[in-house]
């Protein structure tokens, strides 16, 4: 059981423990249910939002929270309109359970309407995308970058832009959709991607990259810190920074998990042939990114949105404002 599962069991435990005791009638000198039974309720939201959360996407659980308070809402707004009509002198007092919820959601439509269509948080999780991206960065993902999809099944209904080659995208990981990646993308449908001793090459054209330095740098899960070379690379009119190990080879044939007849594997790398409707995704931090080269394509109906720049970083506010594109 995951420490958020934990905490979000907890609060709606609180939470049903707090409604229990709290004083449910409208406070006289403020007209207002008590704060005791204000943050009750809180709490248990917050609690089977998390719970909920576990099991399904957060996009899915917040469109359930959508359509259940709208459903409130639209009750309480009849009773209120019916009892004025019939006791216009009578101030008409909603149950507190009705008046909560029906006033959480015009807040819960924005926020469902703002992260499901316009902009989605995303922290970085590992270091695959150094050295642009770094472990503690919040980025900001453009939801409609890609055109405007359907809430859960995510197909694009009106197209804008396609993804393209070299951009940073937020992607439903293929294995386990729940859970959010962030790589590069380096093939479309149709391309043939070449990985071998390092070199990428797109369609029989190597892509070109210059050693810029070295650096050290932690590695994640508290492993000895190593050192690498630091590349300029550029695809599609896009340059940025990749790290590269400088030893030998890598690749790790034995840990590939897709093994599909769109790709060849050997000890030194891989061909693959991108399917149609599909991308290849990489991590900038070359040889240490778990991406399309182990686990397979990623499907277009799992595509978040493109990544726009650093919002809030922990471990470095001069990050703030970095574009997530070209670091």
């Amino acid at each position: 059981m995951s420490k958020f599962l934990i905490l979000s069991i907890a609060a709606l435990l609180f939470g049903a423990i707090g409604w229990w005791y709290s004083d449910k009638n409208k406070q006289p000198e403020t007209d207002e249910w008590s704060s005791g039974l204000q943050w009750s309720y809180l709490l248990i939201m917050i609690g089977v939002f998390g719970v909920l959360s576990q099991y399904m996407s957060f996009t899915a659980v917040l469109l359930i929270f959508t359509v259940i308070t709208l459903i409130v809402w639209l009750i309480n707004r009849y009773n209120i309109r019916k009892a004025q009509q019939q006791n216009p002198d009578i101030p008409y007092v909603s149950y507190h359970a009705v008046d909560y919820l029906s006033g959480f959601f015009p807040i819960i439509l924005a926020i469902f309407i703002l992260r499901t269509f316009v902009v989605e948080p995303f922290v970085i999780p590992s270091s695959s995308m150094r050295p642009g991206l770094v472990p503690g960065d919040f980025v900001l993902v453009n939801k409609f970058s890609y055109g405007i999809r359907t809430p859960i099944i995510n197909n694009v209904i009106i197209p804008i832009n396609k993804v393209q080659r070299g951009d940073v995208v937020v992607f439903n990981y293929p294995l386990r959709p729940e859970i959010n990646y962030i790589k590069r993308i380096v093939g479309v449908g149709g391309d043939v991607v070449d990985y071998h001793d390092k070199i990428l090459t797109i369609n029989g054209e190597v892509i070109q990259d210059k050693e810029i330095a070295t650096e050290i740098f932690p590695m994640d899960n508290n492993h000895a810190p190593i050192e690498v070379k630091v590349l300029t690379e550029e695809l599609n009119g896009k340059k940025f920074k990749i790290y590269q190990v400088p030893e030998a080879n890598l690749f790790n044939v034995d840990s590939v998990l897709y093994r599909g007849d769109a790709c060849q594997y050997d000890e030194k790398g891989f061909t693959c042939q991108v399917p149609q409707g599909q991308y290849f995704a990489m991590g900038d931090n070359r040889d240490n990114s778990a991406d399309s080269r182990y686990w397979g394509f990623v499907d277009d109906r799992l595509i978040v949105g493109k990544a726009l720049f650093v919002w809030m970083s922990y471990n470095n506010l001069k990050r703030i404002g970095t574009n997530a594109q070209h670091p």
